[in-house]
Formats: C-alpha cells, structure tokens, sequence
C-alpha cells in the first residue's frame, strides 16, 4: 500500500497522493506519518511525530560517544552503516521515529567530522528538515532552505520495491529487528547502481561551465562512449517525476533568493542531453533522473557533495521503516528460488 511507480506515465503515488502535489506543499513529518500510519497527520498527531523524531535525534547523539569510529569513516555510507549498527531495540530504536531521528544526528556528525568540526547537539524545537540542516552548517536554516530540504526528503522518502526497500523486507521477513533491516537497506543503497552518485552530475556542470556549451560538450562524451550522468533510469520511461519536483524546488529557492545560478545551466544540460541521448540511441528513453536536479537542489542548499547520498538515506529511512512494519504485517518468510546452472554431479 506505500508506493506506486509508475514507468511508462512517469508517475510516483506515495500511499494515494501524487508525489508532485505533496512534495513542496507538506513536510517530511506529514509524508512519514503518511507512510507509517496511512493516513494525513492531525496537528495534534504531526507534533506527537515531531517530539518522537526529536528524541531519536536526542538519543542519537548520545550515543555518538560509543559508536568507535564510525562517524570518522572516509566513505559516509559506509559511517552511517556502522554507526546505525550500533544501535538496539532496548536503546528505543525499534521505534520508526526515534530510528529516523538518530540517522540524521550520524550523517550530519559524520559531515561535520569530514570538515573538522564537532558534532552539534539536535535542537528538538525545530523541524527534522531544519535540525538536519542546522546540524550540517552550524547555523540555523532559513525558512527557504528548511522548505527546500523538506521538498526533497519527501520526494526521496518512498520509491516502490527498490533494492534497498527489497533489502529491508528480506532481512524482516527472517523475524529480525528493525534495526538490522534498516542496516542492510543501507548497505544496499551505498552501490552506485541504486543510491547513485548526484556528486559526478556537479562536476558535469562544473566541466560544462555556460549553457552554450551544453551541446557540443554533451555530443563530445557520446562521441567518446562515455555516459552522461543524471540521465536514464531501471523504471522510467519517461522524465523522472522527482527530477520534476525537485527543478521547481530549485525554482523556488532562486526565488527567495537563495541560488547557486546553476539552474539554468542545468535545464540547458538536461535539453542537450535529451535531444542528443534520443538521437543517438532512438529505441531507448533516456531522459533526467532524480539525481540530476538532486545535485543542484542539495549543492544549493550548501550541502557537500560527499553528504549527498547519507542525506538520501535521511530521506528513504521512513519509507524503509514503513516497509519493514507491512512486511512484518505479512508475516512470511521471502525465499527466492534460484535454477542451478553449474556441472551436474559425475
């Protein structure tokens, strides 16, 4: 009942709700307590949930203290797997909120680490989206950056049966803890071929430089057999719809006047890369995936391009939690049959 992605129309219903009208218009609280209990929060309910995630961020950074080295890792989803595994049922985490919460005190500890800076205590009066952002810079987000972060964690929170939500629900489905599910759905979102790498479409634009130069550049690596980053997806048809969502985020964050100007560099990427990627391969779609406007929407909110994907499992994590609880509803094991392809026996 979480999530529908729909390829061919290019389409994500997140528990009955488009995802292009709730991203933008409600907060990362709203879509959790969507996920996790199938319905809208009441106002009452919304800070029940905001309390609960506040102390999953207070517990969280309690136990940063005991977590070894684990937020000093090189590789940040490789920090947010060993820290995560750390925690226990007893501690509180089999709760989804409390979970979710302590997950954002480890990537923004492990960001801050990377810069040679301590960790900062969570403040529980602020939004998950705000405290996640306060955590990261040192300072308090404006309502502009807080809204675009909340935009993006809600875009990002569900996604149908992606390896890492598969990875989850196979490890629930052995009658083990959340805690372990959640483990193994990062492990999982950390390969390239799943949680990405928005960091290369940066250096794309980067190596890109002005919208004039789209064309040429995009019809210089196809040349070269070299892929273009941020476009083509296992299930899309079509445009991505959170590449939508999140281009009208950046949108809006230019109009409050916080801007990287690589919007329109951006746009001007995408169109060249569309029209050159459809000539050249005519039987195939290949349009902008979520990482492509991710990378412009997180650098413009002054995150680090190593911080990217930690910050996509800050996201899923709800909709990995809302998974494991339906799987655990299921009650049965998930075992794969697999047809045995090696020398019979002599």
């Amino acid at each position: 009942r979480l999530s529908e992605v729909d390829g061919e129309r290019g389409r994500l219903v997140v528990a009955g709700h488009d995802i292009e009208r709730l991203a933008g218009a409600v907060t990362f609280e709203d879509v959790a307590a969507l996920l996790w209990t199938g319905a809208p929060p009441s106002a009452a309910a919304r800070e029940d949930l905001r309390r609960a995630l506040a102390d999953g961020r207070a517990r969280g950074f309690a136990r940063l203290p005991a977590l070894g080295d684990a937020t000093t890792l090189a590789d940040g989803m490789d920090a947010l797997r060993a820290a995560t595994a750390h925690l226990t049922a007893d501690a509180g985490f089999a709760d989804p909120a409390r979970l979710t919460g302590a997950l954002a005190v480890f990537a923004a500890a492990w960001a801050r680490h990377r810069r040679g800076a301590a960790p900062l205590a969570p403040d529980p009066t602020r939004s998950h989206a705000a405290d996640y952002l306060r955590m990261l810079a040192g300072e308090a987000p404006d309502p502009a950056r807080t809204a675009g972060l909340d935009a993006y964690l809600v875009t990002v929170a569900d996604h149908g049966m992606n390896a890492s939500t598969f990875a989850a629900r196979v490890v629930t489905s052995t009658g083990s803890d959340l805690v372990s599910a959640i483990v193994a759905a990062i492990g999982a979102l950390k390969g390239p071929l799943h949680g990405g790498a928005p960091g290369p479409v940066l250096d794309m634009l980067d190596a890109i430089g002005e919208p004039t130069r789209a064309a040429p550049w995009i019809d210089a690596e196809l040349a070269a057999g070299r892929r273009i980053m941020g476009m083509g997806h296992r299930i899309y048809r079509v445009r991505d719809p959170r590449a939508a969502v999140l281009e009208r985020a950046i949108a809006r964050l230019e109009g409050e006047g916080v801007s990287t100007g690589r919007l329109a560099l951006a746009r001007a990427v995408e169109q060249a890369a569309a029209g050159a990627l459809a000539a050249k391969y005519p039987n195939r779609s290949l349009a902008a995936n979520v990482e492509f406007y991710t990378a412009v929407l997180l650098d413009t909110l002054g995150l680090d391009r190593a911080a990217f994907t930690p910050t996509f499992a800050v996201g899923r994590v709800a909709g990995w939690c809302a998974h494991v609880a339906e799987q655990r509803a299921a009650g049965r094991l998930i075992r794969p049959a697999s047809n045995y392809v090696g020398p019979a026996p002599t």
